[in-house]
Order: structure tokens, then C-alpha cells, then sequence
């Protein structure tokens, strides 16, 4: 069972998303709540995933995402958001996000994107994908070649070893670690284990976000 926890400040929102998730045969409640506080107080419960909004009464719900992230690593965190725009999308990636959703997601997406990022996928709403790819394109002008980038193990190609790269390629390509595990011929235990060494490396929290960073080092070129 997924256990669900969820911060969000608007009765109807949060009652709709808790008719959902009980309605789902794979989840149950874990909990909801309306304030910043009370979110970061709810992670002792160790939900397996977290669904955030932004706009929270005493606090960002940014607050949140970096807090779960810290303490509930192995927590998948989407953020929930009537915010559509590029700044929010990124700010939330950077603070730890999974995914990111708009509030006028059906009710079946939202289990299903529940459903995606427990399985090591990264849902976010298709309206949203354009200010990504705007985020991570480079002007050719721009592109410095590796070998002119600093000393290796910083910014060029050796900060991530043969098998790390070929793992974030496969992570970018929205495999989840089963998928990765059986192409590489290494269990999804491993390949997890080489995603937490790439977050370390790359000072990154979230897939989305540590594949971000490598695009604009030139890693996956």
C-alpha cells in the first residue's frame, strides 16, 4: 500500500484528494493537513508520498518539500499548485520536488501520477514540460567542451563515473530502477544506490533535478 500524505489549506482540495486516495485499492491516507507547520510536523509518519501545495497559509510549502526531503528521503514529494509558471516549477524542483502537478488535474491522473512516482517516475503536467526544456536548453554559443570546464571531478565529464552516466540517461529517459536494473543486468537495489551517489555528486535532490544539472554541465551529451 502507498501511504499518502497531503498539505494543502483549501477544505474542498484537500477532501477531494482524500475521497481519491481512499478510493484507490493500492493507497491509503496517511494524512491532511492545512499549514506549513503542520506538514513538517506529519513527517514522522514516513509517508511514502507527499502531495504539497505551494500557496500554504503560514509558510511556503517550499518549506515543506525541503524539509521532507531531509527527512523523509525515501519519500516521493509532488508538488500540487494552482502556479503554472516556469519560476514556481523550477524553485520547486531545486527544493526537492518529484513532480508537479496543477490543481486542475483529474482526479484518475492524480493517482496515477501517485502510481508513476512511487515507480521512480517524475509526473508533471503536460502544460508544464515546455518551461523545463526552456530551462534546460543551452545556446549553442554557450556549450564550453569538456575539456576546457575546470579540473576533472568538478564540472567535467569525470564527476560521474561510466556507470552513473549511463544510469542518469536511462533515469532522464523516465526508466524506473526495475527497467534500469534489467537492462544493465544489476538489481533496482544497486542501481538506487548509484542514483544516491549522483544526487551526492551533483549536490542534487531529486531526479528531475540532478538530470537538470547534468544537461547543463554537458554530462548526457
Amino acid at each position: 500500500m502507498i501511504s499518502v500524505l497531503v498539505v494543502e489549506d483549501d477544505p474542498l482540495h484537500l477532501q477531494r484528494y482524500k475521497e481519491t486516495i481512499e478510493a484507490a485499492p493500492d493507497m491509503v491516507w496517511c494524512a491532511g493537513v492545512g499549514t506549513a507547520q503542520e506538514g513538517i510536523a506529519c513527517l514522522s509518519l514516513q509517508p511514502d508520498v507527499l502531495l504539497i501545495d505551494l500557496g500554504l497559509p503560514d509558510a511556503s510549502g517550499l518549506t515543506v518539500v525541503q524539509a521532507a526531503r531531509q527527512r523523509c528521503p525515501q519519500s516521493e514529494i509532488v508538488v500540487v499548485s494552482i502556479f503554472g509558471d516556469e519560476r514556481s516549477l523550477m524553485d520547486a524542483i531545486r527544493a526537492g520536488a518529484t513532480g508537479y502537478l496543477l490543481k486542475d488535474t483529474p482526479a484518475l491522473d492524480f493517482v496515477a501520477a501517485i502510481r508513476d512516482v512511487r515507480s521512480g517516475h517524475s509526473p508533471i503536467s503536460p502544460s508544464l514540460a515546455r518551461h523545463l526544456l526552456n530551462a534546460w536548453r543551452i545556446p549553442a554559443a554557450t556549450v564550453v567542451p569538456p575539456a576546457l570546464e575546470g579540473p576533472a571531478g568538478q564540472d567535467g565529464a569525470d564527476v560521474l563515473s561510466a556507470r552513473e552516466i549511463e544510469i542518469l540517461r536511462a533515469v532522464s529517459r523516465g526508466l524506473t530502477f526495475v527497467e534500469i536494473g534489467k537492462r544493465s543486468f544489476i538489481s533496482p537495489h544497486t542501481v538506487a544506490s548509484h542514483v544516491k551517489n549522483i544526487y551526492r555528486k551533483l549536490e542534487a535532490h531529486s531526479k528531475v533535478q540532478a538530470v537538470s544539472i547534468a544537461r547543463e554541465r554537458g554530462l548526457l551529451n
